[in-house]
């Protein structure tokens, strides 16, 4: 690649243009590569006689996953705002040097999860909830996906990089195409190679790997911000800056993860003394999970497409540009958000038969689920967008606090007491709670902050 795409011009293009041209790329990024996982599940609803275990244990990997992710979010969406700040200050090495400690970062991280997730993985998956019956699933998953933690760590670290820099459809394109490798090699894994859950998570870490090959290959291909060797040395001034910036969306991906374990165990137990049994509410709760996750993608997208904006005309002193990208972004993630509520409430049982059949119980519990537990999604597109603005703005603890709003100071609480007092049905009414408590705080700490 010799020369780069024509770069947006951050600073003088309309803001409604940009974040149209920025969004739409990433937006489409987020949902392939949510794809990975979704397209996994519903191939593996369909493995006979063991579709429902199988997707609990693959239910049970999800806050595996989502721990990956929180690393790679760590240097992604630190490194990306702090070089499109350097770069709208004409400060083109601070911004390479960012890169390539970013990179170093990656690398080492990835190497000891995958020591640690090669070793530990049968425990680990215990206490995250696996139940008897499950774990044989959840382990075949595992084993592969954790040799593949370096390429994961990569890709998804570095893809925002290329975003950073105004190139989204390159970001999006190094995701899309692995994520269409990835659903050609399931079924072929999967039902023809006879692989189960171990052929699911070899498909899934090879595509991981063509995209991180693309990024790579894009990176190095960049004139305005190139990917060097030479710029792969530890910084640990630089590595504490991005610590600092990049824990926000960090503890948001912890916090989901450490969700996702109390929410496992707790349906684990709770399921266990109700008509549902405890495999079935772990394998609604994983796909609904997806699905929600599968709608945020939007939410995401949006909010990675505002980053560069918001960061580079913060660096360059335009702020009437940064409240105007930031509340666009809200308007259009509110906007997508009321969709997703309409189909949540209208259309569950659709949705969840796009996975496979199951026995009444197991409609009846997903359809309860899907309405009640996802309620007020429509005021979901607030915090997530306001959290990466204030990171993008270099605001680190704002950012942490208000990404630690739904996940940990509301919703982990409810897990606790609810379910002691109303069974399993509790768990169904604590995330409508947290996500307008939520939304309430980050619409306060916007509004003092433009008042400023």
């Amino acid at each position: 690649m010799s020369t780069a795409p024509r770069r947006p011009d951050l600073a003088n293009e309309p803001v409604g243009r940009l974040m149209l041209r920025l969004s739409i790329p990433t937006i489409t990024a987020q949902l392939v590569n949510m794809l990975y996982n979704l397209v996994d599940r519903i191939y593996i609803s369909y493995i006979p006689d063991v579709g429902t275990l199988a997707l609990t244990g693959l239910g049970v990997c999800l806050p595996i996953i989502l721990l990956v992710s929180a690393f790679a979010a760590l240097c992604a969406s630190s490194g990306a705002p702090l070089a499109s700040i350097a770069m709208g200050q004409r400060n083109h090495e601070k911004a390479e040097g960012i890169l390539g400690s970013c990179t170093a970062l990656l690398l080492c991280v990835s190497a000891l999860l995958t020591v640690v997730l090669s070793c530990f993985y049968t425990p680990i998956l215990l206490a995250f909830g696996a139940t008897e019956d499950a774990l044989p699933y959840a382990q075949r998953y595992i084993a592969i996906y954790s040799l593949g933690t370096v390429f994961v760590q990569l890709s998804l670290g570095l893809n925002p990089f290329i975003t950073a820099q105004g190139f989204s459809k390159a970001g999006m394109l190094t995701v899309l195409i692995g994520a269409v490798l990835n659903t050609l090699l399931d079924p072929l894994f999967i039902f023809v190679f006879h692989m189960g859950m171990a052929g699911a998570a070899l498909a899934t870490i090879t595509g991981q790997i063509l995209s991180f090959a693309l990024v790579v290959l894009y990176l190095r291909g960049f004139k305005t911000l190139p990917l060097s060797l030479s710029d792969l040395k530890p910084k640990i001034a630089c590595w504490a800056r991005i610590a600092a910036l990049g824990a926000t969306p960090a503890f948001n991906q912890v916090a989901m993860m450490v969700v996702q374990i109390v929410m496992n165990n707790t349906l684990t137990y709770y399921g266990s003394n109700s008509v549902y049994g405890s495999d079935i509410p772990l394998a609604c709760a994983g796909i609904i999970s997806k699905v929600n996750m599968l709608f945020f993608s939007f939410v995401i997208g949006i909010s990675q497409g505002l980053q560069p904006i918001v960061s580079f005309n913060f660096g360059a002193q335009k702020y009437d540009r940064v409240k105007d990208a930031y509340k666009k972004a809200v308007f259009a993630a509110t906007a997508i958000s009321i969709v997703a509520f309409l189909c949540f409430q209208f259309f569950p049982r659709q949705i969840i038969g796009i996975f496979g059949s199951g026995s009444e119980e197991y409609l009846h519990f997903a359809e309860r689920y899907f309405r009640i537990f996802l309620f007020f999604t429509f005021l979901n597109g607030i915090q997530p967008v306001s959290s990466n603005f204030f990171t993008s703005i270099g605001a680190p603890k704002k950012g942490i606090f208000l990404s630690l709003t739904r996940q940990i100071i509301f919703l982990l609480p409810l897990l606790l007491i609810f379910p002691y007092l109303f069974g399993i049905d509790g768990v169904m009414y604590t995330a409508p709670i947290a996500d307008l408590a939520a939304a309430s705080v980050s619409i306060v700490m916007v509004v003092r902050e433009f008042k400023i």
